[in-house]
């Protein structure tokens, strides 16, 4: 029976969920706001299963890059949608057009992320741009199992994490499996992220939520929310305070910052990337538009380049000169100093004040803030008395 003694030792990539015989394992999300298994003793019957599929305790073998590309879509409106440059949309279209199902990060009704099969054209766009909170799985791993037992043209994508619990769910390898990871430098927490929509929002109706708007341009993008009042919230991503805490690495989950699947070689045989420092590399690529650093890291992830490759353009790149500027994909994110801090305040303060307690870099400002605190706290002490 799986037991997460050190929350460091469990992505959430749902696959002892998955596979338990059973159905006695639940995801429950903990203070932070992170997913994690919690098993039904009662119906347990002791099969082992959830340990022997954990791709933390028995981790797989990777596979080794074969080639890699500076890339983006010849289509520059699917491009300018995307976060770089725009190759997953192509690849997703290759699998839906040839009777197959693409699986990806999509938003619900409620802007919860969640992992689902798309098997029409017109839908592909909800998988489309970054998402800057975890994902949640879900039944995407056995519905993926039922769709390759009958054959059907199968393409997965998520963290690496992600794709190696898909694996080791399945336990063999599919043909007609092709798995793209991406490089991640971290999943933050959904609870967070709905703190400070919620507040950011103040009450409009949302409509639509993009982390990696390109109005500017690719490297100077921003946070946009559209509200159902066709009114729209835009701001720099530099400047954004929700931006801010995630690449400063307050609030990811406690596995990524000892990430056990960082590093060359991969867990898909796909492996996209923000193609950073493409204006030093390969300057002929940059125009701001978005490009795409793409690797190949298996025969079906080369055959399925060679179907693709007509509708984007590329030029060949030294996988070590490519990662300088994608450090994420090779080290895990130091935690923050001050991560205690925050998810101590988080379910206290605005997310902005539990930001500015993380933030504390003196004693005069530590004071500063504290008292603002509790002042903030004595004020809604009268408010409830009232």
């Amino acid at each position: 029976m799986i037991e997460i003694k050190n929350k460091a030792e469990c992505t959430g990539c749902h696959a002892c969920y998955s596979k338990c015989p059973q159905s006695c394992i639940d995801m429950v999300e903990d203070k932070e706001g992170f997913l994690y298994p919690n098993v039904d003793s009662e119906k347990c019957i002791q099969c082992g299963l959830c340990e022997k599929v954990c791709p933390i305790l028995h981790k797989a073998e990777s596979l080794k890059v074969k080639k890699v590309y500076g890339a983006y879509n010849k289509n520059n409106k699917i491009r300018l949608q995307s976060s770089s440059g725009g190759i997953f949309s192509l690849i997703s279209q290759e699998c839906v057009s040839n009777d197959g199902i693409c699986f990806g990060a999509i938003y619900d009704e409620n802007f919860n992320i969640v992992h689902k099969g798309i098997e029409k054209e017109e839908e592909i766009y909800k998988m489309r741009g970054s998402k800057y909170y975890q994902s949640i799985i879900g039944s995407s791993f056995k519905i993926a199992k039922e769709k390759l037992e009958k054959n059907k043209p199968v393409i997965f994508s998520g963290t690496p994490c992600q794709i190696a619990g898909l694996k080791s769910f399945l336990d063999k390898d599919y043909e007609n499996l092709v798995c793209i990871d991406i490089a991640c430098h971290g999943v933050p927490s959904s609870k967070v992220f709905k703190k400070y929509i919620n507040e950011s929002c103040k009450n409009n109706e949302i409509k639509n939520i993009n982390f990696r708007d390109k109005s500017i341009s690719w490297d100077n993008y921003s946070i946009k929310i559209n509200y159902k009042n066709n009114q729209d919230f835009v701001q720099l991503g530099k400047d954004n305070l929700y931006i801010q805490g995630f690449v400063n690495d307050y609030y990811l989950r406690p596995s990524c910052y000892e990430c056990r699947f960082k590093g060359i070689d991969r867990e898909g045989d796909v492996t996209l990337a923000d193609f950073w420092g493409v204006d030093k590399i390969k300057p002929d690529l940059y125009d701001k538009k978005g490009i795409s650093l793409l690797l190949i890291n298996s025969e079906k992830g080369l055959n399925l380049f060679n179907k693709i490759k007509n509708n984007i353009y590329y030029e060949d790149v030294n996988i070590y000169e490519s990662i300088k500027n994608n450090i994420s994909m090779v080290e895990s994110p130091q935690k923050a100093l001050r991560r205690d801090v925050f998810f101590k305040y988080i379910d206290k303060v605005t997310f902005s004040q539990a930001i500015e307690l993380a933030n504390i870099n003196s004693n005069i400002n530590r004071m500063k803030v504290y008292l603002k605190f509790k002042m903030y706290n004595l004020k809604n002490r009268f408010i409830e008395r009232d």
